[in-house]
């Protein structure tokens, strides 16, 4: 009887042989787009650090007894209103003023038309433009200040809100860097210690300095806070600041010695929190000076 002989497996062979080829292109491809982000990170965080180091921001601030509104520079001057200037009401309160220069026009010029403002929290990371697209409310959640998409974004606002800061609330959002960067820093005011010990927030703008101080850190639902709500109305704000005072986490650390009413203008600051998708974590001050 013949031996059939077999037939060596020469198309399933091909198949596997196929399939690893791919399995490797696809992961060279990953690695490739990987790296990409990652410089691509790394050249905004660079940028970024080059224009905080441009707006020369001292490692201490001066006291308000050291200078004088009329010695500050052009950029950190405040058109006198007809009462008092804005600088001149955070001497009395004795609020020290940052070492820092911030000249928007500038900024607008060389690094990116949509910078508006500049916020600064001595101490700390944050230190940063921000920003408003014309058109895009989410455009600089996914793009740098050079135009290219990924992290870690841009600091901003949208345009529920004015640039002038004049809304009675105003609402920056940033991301919550895994090195640190832009709006992580937020969460370390789930500590009064720290709270107190970082108790300024600064806005430069074209105009001059605004200064809030904060009250309130704590979690937030994901739910908008400016979409459908209508600020200028007493019984929305009088609402807005309700849940302020009532929030309950585990987070929460609320300033009752500072003065928040319904006159108020409020800043909120917001970011995600890891782990949980569905929730916000909320920085809010309230403005000491300003028109």
């Amino acid at each position: 009887m013949k031996r059939t002989e077999r037939k060596p497996e020469t198309g399933r062979a091909g198949v596997w042989k196929a399939a690893g080829f791919l399995l490797l292109a696809g992961a060279l491809i990953c690695t490739a787009v990987a790296c990409a982000e990652k410089e691509t990170q790394s050249q905004a965080e660079e940028e970024y650090g080059r224009l905080s180091e441009q707006t020369s921001a001292a490692a201490a601030t001066q006291k308000p007894d050291e200078t004088s509104a009329s010695d500050a520079g052009p950029e950190d001057t405040w058109s006198p209103s007809e009462e008092k200037d804005p600088l001149a009401v955070l001497e009395e309160m004795g609020v020290p003023i940052p070492e820092k220069t911030v000249d928007i026009v500038q900024l607008q010029e060389d690094t990116n038309k949509d910078i508006y403002a500049w916020i600064y929290i001595p101490d700390t990371q944050i230190d940063y433009p921000v920003l408003q697209h014309p058109t895009d409310n989410l455009y600089y959640l996914n793009y740098n200040l050079d135009g290219s998409r990924g992290y870690p974004g841009c600091i901003y606002t949208e345009d529920y809100n004015a640039k002038d800061f004049k809304d009675p609330v105003t609402v920056l959002y940033g991301h919550n860097m895994k090195n640190g960067s832009m709006f992580a820093g937020l969460h370390r005011y789930s500590d009064s210690r720290y709270m107190e010990e970082h108790p300024y927030v600064y806005i430069y703008t074209e105009e001059g300095l605004l200064v809030y101080e904060v009250f309130a850190a704590h979690e937030h639902s994901d739910a908008h806070i400016m979409y459908n709500h209508d600020y200028t109305l007493a019984s929305e704000f009088e609402g807005y600041l309700d849940d302020i005072r009532n929030a309950r986490d585990m987070s929460r650390v609320l300033r009752e010695d500072v003065e928040v009413t319904e006159d108020s203008r409020i800043l909120t600051m917001s970011t995600c929190i890891a782990n949980k998708p569905n929730n916000r974590f909320l920085l809010q001050g309230v403005l000491l000076n300003g028109e």
